[in-house]
C-alpha cells in the first residue's frame, strides 16, 4: 500500500533534483522497516543510505528537505538545484546574497577598579595640618606649630606616631609611648591617644590602628600596654574591652 506521506517526501525530492530511496523491508519491528534515504540522480548517496540501504526517517529526510528548500535561492522558480560536492579539504563558501555580516560583540565594560585598602604607616611632617584637625575633634586645643615640633622629638625617641590613611588621606591617629617603671621588668607600653575621623569611623581603622601600635611597642620590649582614656568616652572604653584591654586602676592628674 502505498504512503501518502513517503509519496509527498518522494515529489519534493524530485524537486529537488534527489531521488527518495524507501526500504524494501515489509515486516513491522524490523531493522531498517520505515526507513528511507536520499540518493543523487546518479545513485550517489545524499542522506540517510549505506551500503545494505536506507536508515533514515521520513522525518530526518523532511527536514532535510525543508532546510535544503530554504538554502537554495533557486528552489523558489522550481528550478531543482543539486548541493555541489566539496573537494577533500577545502572549507565551503557561503552565498554573498544569504549569509549576513555576523554581530559584532559588545564591548565589554571596563571593570571597576576596587577602592584602595586603608594603611598605617608612620607621621611626618606633611600631616601635621591634618594630625591638628585630629586632635582638635578629640577635644585638645592646639597649634601647627606645637604639633610639629612634638613630631620632632617622638621621632627621635623613637616613638612618631602612626597615622591611618584612607583614600590618600590620614582619617586617623595612634600615640606610642615606652616608660621604664622601677616595679616592673620590662618597659611599658602607652597609647595616649588614640582619634578617628567621624567620617571614616565604623570601618575597622581603629583596631588598625591599635594593632599597628601593639606591634611596635611589642617590637621595642613591652609586656604590657596602658591605655589612656577620657571618663565620658563610654563608647572608647567599650572599644578597647572588645580589643582585650582591662580596667585595673584610676587616673588621677593635676596641673602644674
Amino acid at each position: 500500500m502505498s504512503d501518502p506521506r513517503l509519496d509527498a517526501l518522494a515529489e519534493t525530492a524530485r524537486n529537488r533534483g534527489l531521488r527518495l530511496v524507501r526500504s524494501r523491508v515489509r515486516t513491522p519491528g524490523k531493522r531498517r522497516f520505515g526507513k528511507v534515504g536520499l540518493t543523487d540522480p546518479s545513485g550517489e548517496p545524499v542522506l540517510g543510505m549505506d551500503a545494505k540501504g536506507p536508515t533514515a526517517t521520513a522525518d530526518e529526510v523532511e527536514d532535510y528537505l525543508r532546510n535544503l528548500g530554504a538554502r537554495d535561492w533557486g528552489a523558489s522558480l522550481d528550478v531543482a538545484v543539486m548541493p555541489r560536492k566539496r573537494k577533500p579539504g577545502k572549507a565551503a563558501r557561503e552565498a554573498a546574497n544569504d549569509a549576513e555580516p555576523a554581530p559584532k560583540p559588545a564591548p565589554r565594560a571596563p571593570k571597576p577598579k576596587p577602592a584602595p585598602k586603608p594603611s598605617v604607616r608612620n607621621a611626618k611632617p606633611s600631616d601635621v595640618p591634618r594630625l591638628v584637625e585630629l586632635i582638635h575633634f578629640l577635644g585638645h586645643e592646639i597649634d601647627e606649630k606645637s604639633v610639629r615640633k612634638a613630631l620632632t622629638t617622638l621621632k627621635k625617641v623613637g616613638e612618631t606616631p602612626i597615622v591611618a590613611i584612607e583614600h590618600s588621606k590620614v582619617v586617623g591617629v595612634i600615640g606610642v609611648h615606652k616608660m621604664v617603671t622601677i616595679h616592673r621588668d620590662a618597659p611599658v607600653g602607652r597609647i595616649p591617644m588614640l582619634v578617628v575621623a567621624e567620617e571614616a569611623q565604623a570601618k575597622g581603622l581603629g583596631r588598625m590602628l591599635v594593632e599597628a601600635a601593639e606591634a611596635a611597642l611589642r617590637k621595642a620590649g613591652c609586656k604590657i600596654i596602658e591605655v589612656t582614656s577620657n571618663d565620658r568616652r563610654a563608647a572608647a572604653h567599650a572599644f578597647y574591652r572588645h580589643m582585650g584591654y582591662e580596667r585595673t586602676s584610676m587616673r588621677f592628674v593635676k596641673k602644674l
